[in-house]
C-alpha cells in the first residue's frame, strides 16, 4: 500500500508541470532501467498523461547512465567545473522531464483538462510470495522477449560495423586484411558513418568520427558509450576509473564546453534500443513512438548546443551564428514555459454544442 500513497502525495506536484501523480512510479523505477520504467506506465488511465510519461520517464538517469556521468566527471577532473559536474548530470534529467511536461502541455498533442486523480488505496500489508513472484515473472519475461533479443541482435550489427570496412580498397575483416594494424576502426564502416552524419554535432562542439559513434553505439545500450571510447582511443580494458581514458577522452574535444554538450546529448537523448522496443510496444504505434524518439533526440540536440554555445560565450569571448541560434532556442523555450495554457487547451474536452434548437430537444 505504500506506492499508491506515494503517488497520491506526488499527484499535486505532478499536476504542475502535465503529469499525473501515477507517473511517479515509472520515474522512479527508470532510475534503476528505462524498460521496465516504460512497462509501468500500463498503470495510467488517461491516454495523453500515458503517452506523456513514456516520452518523458527515459530522460531520469538509469544506472547505465552512470559511467557516462563517471566519466565526464573523470575528463573533467583538476577544472573548475569538476566539483558540480555530476550532480549537474544526474539532476539535469529531472530537469528536463519538468522542463518537458511543461512545454508539452501546452501543445495540441497532449492539450486537454487534467484528469481528477482516482487510485485505490489499499490497507498496508507484507506482499504475498505468489503476487510478488507473478509480477517479477511478468517484468523479467517481458524483458527478455522485447529487450534481450534487441540488444543481441543490435550488439552484433555494431560489432560488424567497428570489425569490417575498407582498407587499401578492399573489404574486408579489418583486423586481418589490415595487418594487425591497431588503428583499424579508422577504416571501418563505422568510422565512415560516424565521418558522414558528425556535421550534425558540429554546433555542440563536437563533430569528430570518434565522439559520433560513441553517440551511435550509445543508443545499442548507454553503457557502450564507454566501451566503444576506450575501444576507439586504443586504451585497452579502459573503463569509466581509468585516469588515461579520461585524459584521452577529453583530449578528443576542443573545450570543457563541448564535454558537457556530448555529455548532455548522450544523457537525453533516444534510449538504447530495448527501451526504444518497450516505447513501441508501450504506443502501439509507429507515429507515436517516432515523435517519443524524435522529441528526445530534438530536445537533447537543443540543451547540447545551448551549453556548449554559452560556454564558448562566456568563458572564451567566441560569438557566431550558433550563438545567435542558441539565444533564439532559449527564446522559444521560456515562452513555451512561461506563457499562459491557451485557450483552446480544453476545447478537445467540451461538448459541442447542438446545431439548433430542433437538434437539442
Amino acid at each position: 500500500g505504500y506506492m499508491a500513497r506515494v503517488a497520491f502525495v506526488m499527484d499535486r506536484v505532478f499536476r504542475r508541470f502535465g503529469l499525473s501523480g501515477k507517473s511517479f512510479i515509472p520515474m522512479l523505477v527508470s532510475t534503476g532501467c528505462g524498460v521496465p520504467g516504460v512497462l509501468a506506465t500500463k498503470t495510467i488511465e488517461n491516454e495523453k498523461d500515458r503517452r506523456m510519461t513514456v516520452m518523458t520517464t527515459t530522460f531520469i538517469p538509469c544506472g547505465a547512465k552512470l559511467p557516462i556521468i563517471a566519466l565526464l566527471m573523470g575528463a573533467m577532473v583538476g577544472t573548475a567545473e569538476a566539483a558540480w559536474i555530476s550532480p549537474l548530470f544526474y539532476f539535469l534529467g529531472v530537469v528536463a522531464v519538468i522542463v518537458s511536461g511543461i512545454m508539452l502541455k501546452k501543445t495540441k498533442l497532449f492539450a486537454g483538462r487534467p484528469t481528477p486523480f482516482v487510485m485505490e488505496l489499499p490497507s498496508y500489508h507484507f506482499p504475498s510470495i505468489r503476487s510478488w513472484a507473478l509480477h517479477v515473472w511478468e517484468r523479467v519475461s517481458a524483458y527478455i522477449k522485447k529487450a534481450f533479443t534487441i540488444i543481441f541482435a543490435s550488439t552484433i550489427v555494431v560489432w560488424f560495423l567497428s570489425n569490417f570496412g575498407i582498407y587499401e580498397g578492399a573489404f574486408g575483416f579489418l583486423p586481418e586484411i589490415t595487418g594487425g594494424l591497431e588503428e583499424f576502426t579508422d577504416y571501418s564502416v563505422l568510422a565512415m558513418v560516424g565521418g558522414a552524419i558528425a556535421f550534425i554535432f558540429a554546433p555542440l562542439g563536437f563533430d569528430s568520427w570518434q565522439a559520433t559513434a560513441m553517440s551511435i553505439t550509445g543508443l545499442v545500450a548507454k553503457e557502450n558509450v564507454v566501451a566503444t571510447a576506450s575501444s576507439l582511443l586504443h586504451i585497452a580494458d579502459g573503463t569509466e576509473t581509468d585516469p588515461s581514458l579520461w585524459a584521452a577522452f577529453a583530449g578528443m574535444f576542443p573545450s570543457m564546453g563541448a564535454i558537457a554538450a556530448f555529455g548532455a546529448f548522450n544523457l537525453l537523448c533516444a534510449p538504447c534500443f530495448a527501451a526504444m522496443g518497450t516505447i513501441r510496444a508501450q504506443m502501439n504505434s509507429g507515429r507515436w513512438t517516432a515523435i517519443a524518439i524524435g522529441y528526445e533526440c530534438v530536445f537533447a540536440w537543443v540543451v547540447g548546443l545551448i551549453i556548449n554555445q554559452l560556454y564558448n560565450l562566456i568563458a572564451l569571448g567566441q560569438f557566431g551564428i550558433w550563438t545567435v541560434v542558441a539565444f533564439a532556442l532559449i527564446a522559444a523555450m521560456l515562452f513555451q514555459l512561461f506563457r499562459p495554457m491557451p485557450k483552446w487547451a480544453w476545447d478537445d474536452d467540451v461538448a459541442p454544442k447542438p446545431a439548433s434548437a430542433a437538434a437539442a430537444a
